[in-house]
């Protein structure tokens, strides 16, 4: 074939450009052929290595059928993404796939965000229409025996990669079916990370781990996004692993390293709206599971009290998150919870069984531009009155604003020692003795 034979020939073909309306309108026609051929319906209950490569072959052999002038990435992208709309999640797979992304919010099918590298963006991903973001939706929840329809029009449920999904959607969202989904890595950050990210300084760890292995309670704070499941399971690995720990969550995203772990997952209604489960009924449970330490993923409400109790009843060592911005509002906010929770407590009664409860409270928060740091570690001391008394230990104390839009500033030591080194030395932890003197320890 002479060139201007071969060039009227391809001019003849449909074309794909990697990052054009071709490459979707092929992607769309191929994929609506392979529905044709295939039982999609079906494939939830037969999906497994060996059938992706048959269907891979399918959609390989349709690619030649449809004469695209495809290169050899283009071709393996196409492939790809067909394959994730048959077995996966969609366009969510890329995203999904994609390193350093650690939130991925779906406000209706147009329009996606992300959070990378601290910073929220709009992301060129993107779903066809309401029905196609429905079906992928339903494809998540479907998995982990959760349901989203008219009548229950809110979702909370977990991906394979142990991601946390919320959704909401019509008539309760009204621009579309809203997702939002906080990432959790295959490879969870490490203590190492939070260091070299600047979370924390070793001194402060060094108390820290101190804390944990002479089984001291402990309450982290902090609100939305801020990184409280991150320390916690970052925590959670100075915990012996001759020890016994449940874990109890609304939706399961704890990723402890220990070899005795049971993990609790609390439960909706069903379409009746009976055989729900609570985070109550699983702390009362997990309280005849002879538990070394109980690790309740968030305190919403009433179980908080039930928390509390478990930690003055020997199971030190315990620890729970709690959204609050400072660690007094943290005692405020459980005692709101516990109250909201039908639980008829004189205030003062309450207080007292929170301080002999809790040694610790670890402040965490998100910083203008995204760094997330510990800003107080702080003593639970006892009761003076009816006031919780606390000390800060470790402390961050936030200078300005960089050039690049993210707050700076440096830690400090306060001078304070706390009262409970009886218990670390009775332990055999040895802390420096100028681990606490007053001084700046780093930004």
């Amino acid at each position: 074939m002479s060139p201007q034979a071969a060039a009227a020939n391809n001019r003849a073909r449909p074309t794909a450009d990697s990052t054009g309306k071709e490459f979707e309108a092929l992607k769309r026609s191929i994929h609506g052929k392979l529905v044709e051929k295939l039982d999609l319906s079906r494939l939830g209950d037969l999906a497994g290595d060996t059938l992706r490569r048959e269907i891979r072959l399918v959609i390989e052999h349709l690619c030649d059928t449809e004469n695209a002038l495809l290169n050899r990435a283009e071709r393996e992208r196409l492939i790809e993404e067909i394959l994730d709309e048959t077995f996966g999640f969609g366009p969510l797979e890329m995203l999904l796939k994609e390193p350093g992304v650690a939130d991925i919010m779906i406000n209706g099918p147009k329009n996606v965000f992300i959070e990378k590298d601290g910073r929220i963006q709009k992301s060129p991903v993107k779903f066809r229409d309401n029905e196609h973001l429905l079906q992928i939706l339903d494809r998540i929840v479907s998995k982990v025996g959760r349901r989203v329809d008219e009548t229950s029009p809110m979702v909370d449920a977990r991906l394979p990669d142990g991601s946390r999904l919320n959704a909401i959607i019509p008539p309760l969202a009204i621009d579309g079916p809203s997702l939002t989904i906080r990432r959790f890595g295959s490879s969870p950050l490490t203590l190492e990370d939070l260091l070299r990210f600047g979370a924390f300084t070793p001194e402060m760890v060094m108390l820290l781990e101190g804390a944990m292995k002479a089984r001291l309670n402990c309450l982290i704070s902090g609100g939305t996004g801020s990184g409280k499941t991150t320390l916690l399971n970052t925590l959670s690995s100075f915990i012996p692993n001759d020890q016994r720990v449940v874990t109890i969550e609304d939706a399961a995203e704890l990723r402890l390293q220990q070899e005795h772990v049971l993990r609790l997952e609390t439960r909706p209604p069903n379409i009746e709206g009976k055989g729900a489960v609570t985070a109550t009924d699983l702390v009362k449970n997990a309280l005849r599971m002879r538990p070394d330490r109980i690790i309740i993923g968030e305190c919403r409400g009433a179980e908080s009290l039930d928390m509390l109790q478990a930690m003055n009843t020997g199971h030190e060592g315990s620890l729970t998150t709690i959204h609050a911005n400072t660690p007094r509002d943290a005692v405020s906010r459980l005692e709101t919870m516990i109250s909201m929770g039908g639980i008829d407590l004189p205030m003062k009664a309450l207080r007292t069984q929170f301080a002999s409860a809790v040694d610790l409270i670890i402040q965490v928060l998100r910083l203008q531009g995204g760094p997330r740091k510990v800003t107080h570690i702080t003593e639970v001391v006892g009761m003076e009155g009816e006031t919780v008394v606390m000390q800060d230990i470790f402390t961050f104390n936030q200078e300005g604003i960089d050039e690049k839009g993210r707050a700076y500033g440096h830690f400090a030591a306060t001078g304070v020692r706390p009262t409970f080194m009886s218990r670390l030395e009775q332990s055999g932890i040895r802390l420096p003795a100028n681990l606490f003197a007053p001084r700046k320890l780093g930004g």
